[in-house]
């Protein structure tokens, strides 16, 4: 079909008006300022992350003792330039929207400085989340009769995608880097359907089995050896406001729970002055914004089946 010029004409008036609207509606123009991080950028880390927190599983496979520290040291390498940058981008960032505008090369060289520090002690922490993440696979493992081996689960269980993305946002986030916690978390909420804030603290020995579904919001606390099953919901129970309406914000909003909980499918619990006691059970799509004391089991009564003959 031929192209009809005339129409296409209208392209140039159509790129001005746009144009013109991000003038008029300036709070979602990023426009004017340094640089924010890049997603791209943050995707690849945490794919050269998990070549690290898990080698020999993903991209290059065949490495043995003799040739994974070039490899390893390749990546630690690339990771803190990479880190550096983005990083020195979300702290300048976070400085120019408390204080303004202050892009210009002194401004530069602080945050870039800052940025390696964070990005160095970010790096630090990989051998213990190595040792955390041994713990949530073996609990995987142990929790699953239907898995075949720890690399059945390193390979295919999204809970441990999720668990494991959601290790290295929270480090990120506990060093207070702005931005790109969120950034990691909503990538790995996009990738396995499990949506965990960088800010909820999660023990060791942690099972997501299925996974879809999984709500658990900033401010929950998890304790050790905890298993949840798909469309589980830890969320808040209020958002309280302050005397002029806006939220109020740093609260403990989220429930906590304690070492080996159970939390089946489907179920809701709310509110950050909820706790669910050590060892207690909540059975499949049980609400509570109320405590449960240790060794208790929750569930709704059965509900009443009727049966009759197809006709």
């Amino acid at each position: 079909m031929a192209t009809d010029f005339r129409l296409k004409e209208q392209l140039s008036d159509l790129t001005e008006r746009i144009v013109d609207s991000y003038q008029e509606i300036g709070t979602i123009n990023h426009l004017g300022h340094c640089p924010l991080p890049s997603t791209q950028v943050i995707v690849e880390i945490i794919d050269d992350l998990r070549e690290i927190l898990f080698p020999g599983y993903r991209r290059r496979q065949n490495l043995h003792m003799g040739n994974v520290s070039y490899f390893v040291g390749d990546l630690i390498d690339g990771l803190h330039d990479k880190l550096t940058q983005q990083i020195a981008r979300a702290l300048r960032y976070e400085y120019d929207r408390l204080h303004g505008p202050t892009c210009d090369s002194r401004k530069l060289i602080d945050f870039e400085a800052r940025g390696q520090q964070e990005a160095i002690r970010f790096l630090e922490s990989l051998p213990h989340l190595r040792k955390i993440l041994t713990t949530d696979v073996q609990a995987s493992y142990d929790g699953d009769p239907a898995a075949s081996g720890l690399d059945e689960i390193i390979f295919c269980y999204p809970g441990i995608e999720a668990v494991t993305i959601h290790r290295i946002a929270h480090q990120l986030y506990s060093q207070k880097v702005p931005l790109i916690p969120r950034i990691i978390a909503e990538y790995a909420h996009g990738q396995t359907g499990i949506d965990i804030h960088p800010g909820a603290k999660i023990g060791p020995s942690f099972f997501i089995d299925h996974g879809t579904g999984v709500v658990i919001g900033e401010t929950c606390d998890i304790g050790a050896n905890v298993k949840i099953y798909q469309g589980v919901t830890l969320g808040a129970l209020s958002f309280p406001k302050d005397t002029e309406g806006n939220l109020v914000r740093g609260t403990k909003r989220h429930p906590t729970l304690e070492d080996g909980v159970v939390i089946y499918a489907n179920a809701t619990i709310l509110g950050g002055d909820t706790v669910i006691g050590t060892n207690s059970v909540v059975g499949a799509s049980v609400w509570l914004t109320k405590s449960v004391g240790p060794n208790t089991v929750v569930t709704i009564e059965t509900p009443s089946l009727r049966l009759r003959e197809a006709s």
